[in-house]
This record gives C-alpha cells, structure tokens and sequence, in this order.
C-alpha cells in the first residue's frame, strides 16, 4: 500500500512540554485535556465513545491501526475524540473484515492526530503532575504559541458537555421479543449499552440529554437508564431533576459512569475531579457482596468522594482494588443502583455484565408486585 509522506507534527503540554512527532488524521490544530488509555485493543470503539469528546486520546499500546476500521465497531455516529496520540501507527492493515485503514477514517472525520511519540514517557508524566489540556498541531510550527493555546484551552473541571453529544431527538429502539420498556437518558450513550438491554427483551426510547421527564413518563417506561457521558456532571442541574423525578416513580433505576455520578449527586454525595482518571480494560473492582473481583473496562475523569459519602443514603457496592477508588454504589431511598465503570466493556471483559440482568430482574420484581398490590 502506497500513502503520502507525514507531514511534522507538534504536542505542547499546558506546563510547557513540547513533543515533536508526524501527522496522522487531518492536517490542522486541536486541543483539549490530555489523558491516556492502557487498552492493547478496541481503538476504534474508544476513539468514537462519546465520553471522550474533548479529549486527546493517548494510547499506551504502542501499535495502532495495524487491523483497519470496521463499521460495526463504531460507539456512536463519528469520531469523538478531540485528537490521537500514538507511538507507532500503521497505515497499513491485516484484516479480513476491515472497511479500510485508520488514517484515511481519521481524515474522513476530520481528526487531528500524531504518531512517533514517547507514549511511555508522556504518560509518566502525566501520572506525576495530573491531567493537562494539551494541543496537537500539524498546522502550526511555532511551539511557543501552541503552549499559550494549551493554558487557554477550557478545564474539564466545570465543563458541561453532555448536551454536545446526546441525539437531537427521542428514538425507539425495539427488542424481539419485547417483554420491558427501558427509557434511556442519552448523555452519550454507547452501542453497546443499547445492544446489552435490547438483547434482553428491553424495548428502549432513548431521550435527549435535556428530555422533558413529561415526555419521558408518558411513554410509560418500566424502568430508567442513564447512561455514560463526557464532562463534568456538577453543572447538569437539568439532569439532577430527570433523576429526581424518575426517583419519585419508584421503578427501577441504573445509571453507568456520568449516569452514576448524577445518581450519586441527587442524594448530595460529592463528585470531584480526579488527579489522572481511569481509562484502560484492565481495572481490578471487587464486588464487595460477592467478594468477587472482576476485570472491568473504564473510562472516567470524575468520582465520587468517599469522603462526602452519606452510608445511610447509599452504600458502596463496588471498590477499586488499585486505589479503593468508589465504583458502585446502591442507593437505600430509591429502587437504583449505578456503577463507575463500563460493564458492557467494547473494548474489554464482559465479568460485570451481569448487572444488565440485575437491571431486568429488578423491573420483573416491581412489576410483580405492582400487579400483587
């Protein structure tokens, strides 16, 4: 396979680091919060998760694109991250299914990226000064004015951002056989989320971010998702109120990463900005009622403190084993519970997938007795 030569690249870090590397993707400049990702696999389903918007993707795994693009790996319409960073990147593929290569999709979709990196050195540090915003210019060759863009770019902290990535309008998704009906809030909702409770019976209406609950009571759900998204949940009040009224209902609630942390804010347990964020499909959590532990896929910049945790309001389900890190919580005056990271995985293992059946079970259970009373 023939392709053009790579034109220079630049990295500049908010605190003045500067990296020199080759373009990939699309010829222009980016910016947003610099994170990595420890995953070997599943770039493609990490780089169009919409709870990446914002943010420069820096994967660890030194080889990427080396299979190609596939369609059917897609999380959402398009690409959601604000930039690539990679150590190696291939513009060629070994694939049987593959659609096309990595670089001419980053075009595509417009996405600035750069390769040749010292992926290892970066994420040091990073892991010793914290999360930054970062720029990747292709465009742009004067380093110092990319420092200054960098310090400019907006924090994560305060950013709302979930109503930049939620679909415009409601949506219908059916199952066969259809035997619940789900009503998901779209923050920024995967595929894959969508694909796990279709495949158990669960008829969804998938809401827009800032869905009237009216709306979303008159399609008379059996129960309420909501689901992963980017940014910072402190600002989304209008969120807080969806969650609050879906409470008052009594039917079974789940919420999975953003989703989480709304459920956690209503009962005022805080939610703060985490030192670097888990981002990877390899996390220890251990189910602390089973005291199994399960290999989890996540992908968070927020937590909730433990500090501020109200034990007669919610009780920990789920702990990190790398940094006691709260991953799940079980909420005491309302039929929810919610958990930190991604048990439907894509990337990664499928060990808490279980807690999609929980869902279901728990909506069987209050149909039953609402049929009983």
């Amino acid at each position: 396979m023939i392709h053009e030569k790579s034109a220079p690249a630049l990295l500049a870090l908010q605190d003045g680091t500067v990296v020199h590397g080759k373009s990939i993707g699309h010829i222009g400049t980016t910016g947003g919060e610099l994170c990595f990702n420890t995953s070997m696999i599943g770039y493609q389903e990490i780089f169009t998760d919409p709870s990446y918007f914002g943010q420069l993707m820096m994967m660890t795994y030194p080889h990427i694109g080396n299979y190609g693009v596939t369609a059917r790996d897609d999380e959402s319409r398009k690409p959601m991250v604000a930039g690539v960073i990679v150590r190696a990147f291939s513009h060629e593929f070994s694939n049987l299914t593959a659609d096309g290569n990595l670089n001419d999709y980053l075009k595509y979709h417009k996405v600035v990226g750069i390769s040749g990196i010292d992926t290892r050195m970066l994420v040091r540090h990073i892991r010793e000064k914290g999360v930054m915003n970062a720029v990747i210019s292709s465009d742009i060759t004067d380093a110092d004015e990319l420092v200054k863009r960098a310090r400019k770019w907006p924090t994560m902290a305060g950013l709302e951002l979930a109503s930049k990535v939620t679909r415009k309008e409601a949506q219908t998704i059916p199952a066969e056989p259809s035997l619940y009906r789900v009503a998901v809030l779209d923050y920024g909702v995967k595929h894959s989320i969508l694909n796990n409770f279709t495949q158990r019976g669960c008829t969804l209406r998938v809401f827009q971010a800032g869905a009237d609950f009216a709306d979303i009571e008159a399609w008379k759900p059996d129960g309420f998702f909501f689901s992963n998204g980017p940014g910072d949940p402190n600002p989304m009040d209008y969120s807080l109120d969806t969650v609050n009224r879906a409470r008052e209902t009594g039917k079974p609630i789940f919420g999975i990463c953003l989703g989480h942390q709304l459920m956690a804010l209503s009962e005022g347990i805080g939610v703060h900005k985490m030192f670097v964020g888990h981002r990877g499909a390899n996390h220890p959590v251990k189910n602390l009622k089973t005291g199994m532990v399960e290999i989890t896929t996540q992908n968070h910049g927020f937590a909730v403190d433990p500090d501020k945790l109200d034990t007669s309001k919610a009780g920990i389900s789920h702990v990190n084993l790398n940094d006691g890190t709260v991953e799940g919580l079980e909420f005491k005056h309302f039929n929810g519970f919610s958990v930190q990271y991604h048990p439907e995985a894509s990337p990664g293992p499928h060990d808490s997938s279980y807690l999609f059946d929980r869902f279901v079970e728990r909506i069987t259970e209050f149909k039953s007795e609402k049929i009983g009373s």
